[in-house]
Order: C-alpha cells, then sequence, then structure tokens
C-alpha cells in the first residue's frame, strides 16, 4: 500500500513538473520569435529606449525596453518573477552587440500562474483520492484474504484422522486455487497414509498371532501325552521356523521405521544410469544363482538428477527381487530404461505368473502368487517414491505372461545429459 501511495505521488510530481515546463517552455519559444522580430524590423534603438507599440502592448500583451547588458547574462536568459501577486516572465535577448545592449522582454503571465495552481491543486486532489482508493481497496483485499485464510485455518484445525474432507476448489478464488489444490493433494496423502498405518497394525497384529496361536496349539499337542524324542525335536524345529518367519515379519516392519528416516536424506547429484548398472551388476549374480538372466538395457548413455538414493535402492531392490522370486528356472528378467516426456522411466520386466491387477499391492500385507513374504515390499516401495516425488506401477505383460514394474523419475528433479 505505502508503495503504490509513494508511486502515485512520484507520478503526480513528474506530470506537474512536465506541465509547467511545457507551459513555460512554449512561452520562451513564442518570447524569443518576437523578440527576433524586434531586432530584424526595429533596429538602431539605444539603452533606455522602450520599444511599446500598439501591437506589442495590446496585441501580445509585452512590453519591450532596450536596456545595458545585466550582469551575468551573456546570451539568451529567460526568468519568471513574481511582484506585488503578479507573475512575469522576462526574457534577455541580445539586440547591439556593438553597443552592448538587450531586449528586455516582460509578459504578465499571472494567468498562467493561475492555471498552474489549479492543475498542483488538482493533481492533489486526485493524490488524495487515489491514496483513498488504494486504502480502501487494499482493506477490501486483505479482507477477502483474511476471509480465505481463516476459512482455511479453521477446516484445517478441524481436521483429524478421522475427519479428512478435500476441500471444494470450485468455491474459490482463482488465486486460491492452487493452494486449494495443494492442501488436497496433502490431505489425499495423509489419508493414504493413515489408511496404510491402520492397515500395518492390523496386519502386524494378524500376522504375529496366528503363528503365534499355532505354536501355543503345537505345543499343548505334544505336551498333552508322552511323546518321543524325536517328536519333541520336531515340535521345537517348527516353533523355531515360525519364530524366523516372524523375525523376519518385524524385520520388515522396522524397515519401515528406518524408511521414514531415509525420507530426509538429503538429495545428491546422480547419474542414475551410472547408478542402475552398478546395482544390476550385482542382482546379475543373484539371478544366475537360480538359474535366471538378468538383461540390462538403459538408454541414455546419462541421466544426472538431485534424488536420494537410499529411496532409490529400496524401489529398485524390491522390483529386482520380486522379479527374480517368481520368474521361473530359465527365465530372462529385463531391467530397461528410456528418455520419456514426463522425466526418465525405469522398468524391471519378468517372465513370472503376473498380478492381480483388482488387488492394491502397495497396501501393506498384500501378496500376489503363492510366493512367500509378507507383503511389505511394495508398501515401502511406494513410501520411498512418494517421498521423492516420483511415481510406480506394476501392471501385466501385453506381449506374454509376467509383470512390469515402472519407477518414473520426472523431469522436474532430473536434467538429462545425453
Amino acid at each position: 500500500m505505502l508503495a503504490s501511495a509513494a508511486l502515485i505521488a512520484i507520478f503526480s510530481t513528474i506530470l506537474y513538473s512536465y506541465i509547467r515546463h511545457s507551459l513555460y517552455q512554449e512561452l520562451e519559444e513564442g518570447l524569443i520569435r518576437q523578440a527576433k522580430y524586434i531586432v530584424t524590423n526595429i533596429p538602431n534603438q539605444h539603452a533606455g529606449d522602450k520599444i511599446d507599440s500598439f501591437y506589442l502592448q495590446n496585441t501580445l500583451d509585452i512590453h519591450v525596453e532596450v536596456i545595458s547588458k545585466p550582469p551575468n547574462i551573456n546570451s539568451i536568459h529567460f526568468a519568471v518573477l513574481k511582484k506585488n501577486k503578479q507573475v512575469y516572465a522576462i526574457l534577455y535577448y541580445p539586440y547591439n552587440f556593438r553597443e552592448q545592449t538587450f531586449l528586455k522582454i516582460t509578459k504578465n503571465i499571472t494567468s498562467i500562474s493561475h492555471l498552474l495552481n489549479k492543475i498542483h491543486r488538482i493533481i492533489i486532489f486526485a493524490n488524495i483520492l487515489g491514496f483513498a482508493l488504494i486504502i480502501i481497496y487494499a482493506f477490501l483485499i486483505s479482507k477477502m484474504l483474511t476471509t480465505y485464510i481463516t476459512n482455511f485455518t479453521k477446516k484445517l484445525a478441524d481436521m483429524n484422522e478421522n475427519m479428512l474432507k478435500p476441500i471444494k476448489i470450485e468455491n474459490l478464488p482463482v488465486e486460491f486455487q492452487p493452494l486449494g489444490r495443494s492442501i488436497n493433494m496433502l490431505i489425499n496423502r495423509i489419508q493414504t497414509f493413515v489408511k496404510y498405518q491402520k492397515e500395518l497394525f492390523i496386519g502386524v497384529a494378524h500376522e504375529l498371532k496366528t503363528p503365534l496361536a499355532v505354536m501355543k496349539l503345537k505345543n499343548e499337542v505334544t505336551l498333552i501325552k508322552k511323546r518321543s524324542p524325536e517328536e519333541y525335536i520336531d515340535t521345537i524345529k517348527l516353533n523355531i521356523k515360525t519364530i524366523n518367519e516372524m523375525n523376519k515379519m518385524i524385520e520388515n516392519v522396522l524397515k519401515i521405521g528406518r524408511q521414514e528416516g531415509d525420507h530426509f536424506e538429503p538429495p545428491v547429484e546422480m547419474d542414475v544410469i551410472n547408478y542402475l548398472k552398478e546395482k544390476a551388476n550385482n542382482y546379475k549374480l543373484l539371478a544366475e544363482q537360480e538359474n535366471k538372466e538378468l538383461i540390462i538395457k538403459l538408454k541414455p548413455e546419462k541421466y544426472k538428477t538431485m534424488i536420494q538414493p537410499t529411496l532409490v535402492n529400496h524401489i529398485l531392490q524390491n522390483f529386482i527381487q520380486n522379479a527374480i522370486k517368481f520368474t521361473p528356472e530359465g527365465g530372462k528378467i529385463v531391467l530397461k530404461s528410456n528418455p520419456v516426456e514426463d522425466g526418465l522411466k525405469i522398468e524391471v520386466i519378468d517372465e513370472g505368473p503376473g498380478i492381480d491387477e483388482k488387488l492394491d499391492l502397495f497396501a501393506p500385507f498384500k501378496r500376489s502368487g503363492e510366493k512367500s513374504g509378507v507383503g511389505l515390499g511394495l508398501f515401502l516401495a511406494k513410501s520411498a517414491a512418494d517421498a521423492m516425488g516420483a511415481t510406480i506401477e506394476i501392471k501385466n505383460r501385453e506381449d506374454k505372461k509376467g509383470a512390469v514394474a515402472t519407477l518414473i523419475i520426472p523431469s522436474t528433479l532430473a536434467c538429462p545429459i545425453c
């Protein structure tokens, strides 16, 4: 508001100065023309003579006299003087160089001065009116902003994990719609997190409760009657196996907690292609141990980006381990990358049984197929992708049996060097 007021004041000052300068300049040019006419047509006048003809006095309203050279004036000089509430424009013009005389032309410009005063008052009034309008406009704008910000604050303050409602963007002004969309995106992510958190707690309780119940039942059955040492050993081995499976699940749950810390890992500049090559060489050995082949097809040659490597590793590791696990012996897994309009697309293609696309595989404890696992890997991968602003998806292959796991690193993060 202060800046706008200062801008209006500066502009008004410049405008008034320009009008005043233009009027005086035009007046000076008119007097110079008259002086040139007098010098040409009325020569041979001496200092002290007046050239006040009827035409000059009554038509042009100027008074002309010949004077000796004024001090400190060597050429044409124009001045404005105020005397007895009257304003005069005075022009000194060289008349006779030999006698060192000048023409002194005087014109009463009181009416012009009054006009300038009126313009000045109008500009001041316009400034005051402009300042008032700025204050009113600023008040209305601030009130509107405060109203919507207060509504935003109230809605957000009233929200909790059980009452997360998106904001109706269509009811907002255009200026607030981007903010509304951002808040809705945040609400959606919080809803997803809360949903996954609840599923995680329920799933952990269920996954732990079932094997504990089995262990308890086995132990009770074993203790009902005396058994051979081999039967006791079998029961103990079964309990150890169940405990190992529970430990593996707890380990995966702990990974979720550790991954929350990875979300805050500072991004570093990294060549994604080179990183994929390093990781792929390690997984090649793992695939060969299971009599499977990992094929690498990476494009472009380089693709630099600012990103969190630990989160990329979470996703890549999960994709490739799942592909190796579900691909039958003698099968092939393909790791490929291609630049796309949205960024860099990384795909892991397997020859396994495919997936049930109706299932939300990114929810905790969701499993597809008959292979072992607790169903937390893809949940971790999705969480990592969300944290670094990337997207992942899994779908069935169109050419043959198998699945395609895709990671897209957005172009807003990356600076490709092809």
